[in-house]
């Protein structure tokens, strides 16, 4: 059993390495409200139990789990979200970036469970890259790691968030993070259809949630987390392999004589 990055000694890291491994899994949640009947840490509970799997399937060291994340939009209606700022995670990723590849990493997935992360993880992605010319990076977001996760996730809202896709895998990983006579009542309705502007979750769920969390079941969560398990790690073994396309540095300029 692989262990994970805050369990190793220097050495180990060092023999990680050595050994030819140059990969590493980061996973980044959030901690907000998830409706009347899930706790406020679902998203980071999810990076962590999907992470370690995969690092245990692929061989992949894991990083220690970012518990915080781009939160903004579930505004202070609801008590339990604690947000950062987009450039404060696009500055903490690009940090943990920077130090990894101190270590030896040269290929970083970055695991998302948490939607509006994705752009301050892409910033970060972006400036990584046009540092470190031999660092490739990946960001790839939990719910659409494959067409059918990508479908689980979206059959009961295109907006959802608490819906029967996050309640079932919580069923089947946390249970204890779920208030199981509060589920029948907590569906709400996606009322972003035909909007044009992206409004906040204020302004968008009655309580907190947006999709059906009555659907929700421990064996549909063990389902989808098998397939979320099977289809990343076959998206990681697959990036183990692979090679930029062109071999060009990222500092050379073309000689226009």
């Amino acid at each position: 059993m692989i262990k994970s990055w805050h369990q190793m000694t220097w050495e180990e890291v060092g023999d990680y390495v050595a050994s030819g491994h140059d990969a590493a899994i980061l996973p980044v949640g959030a901690t907000e409200q998830h409706g009347p009947h899930m706790g406020c840490g679902m998203d980071a509970e999810i990076a962590f139990h999907l992470c370690r799997a995969v690092s245990q399937q692929t061989g992949v060291v894991m990083l220690p789990t970012l518990p915080y994340g781009c939160s903004l939009g579930h505004s202070q209606r609801w008590p339990g979200t604690l947000a950062v700022q987009p450039h404060t995670m696009i500055d903490l990723v690009k940090q943990i970036g920077d130090w990894v590849y101190a270590s030896g990493i040269r290929r970083l997935f970055i695991v998302n469970s948490h939607v509006t992360n994705f752009a301050p993880l892409r910033c970060a992605l972006e400036m990584l890259r046009a540092e470190h010319d031999d660092l490739m990076v990946a960001v790839i977001n939990s719910g659409t790691i494959s067409e059918r996760v990508k479908e689980r996730h979206f059959h009961d809202a295109d907006d959802w968030h608490a819906n029967e896709a996050e309640t079932s895998l919580m069923l089947a990983l946390k249970p204890d993070m779920v208030i199981k006579n509060r589920i029948q009542d907590a569906d709400d309705e996606d009322r972003t259809e035909d909007c044009v502007f992206s409004h906040p979750v204020n302004r968008t769920s009655r309580n907190g949630v947006t999709g059906k969390p009555s659907l929700a079941s421990r064996d549909r969560g063990e389902e989808l987390f098998k397939w979320m398990v099977e289809d990343l790690s076959t998206l990681i073994r697959k990036g183990l392999d692979e090679q930029p396309p062109l071999p060009h540095s990222y500092f050379d300029k073309v000689d226009a004589t």
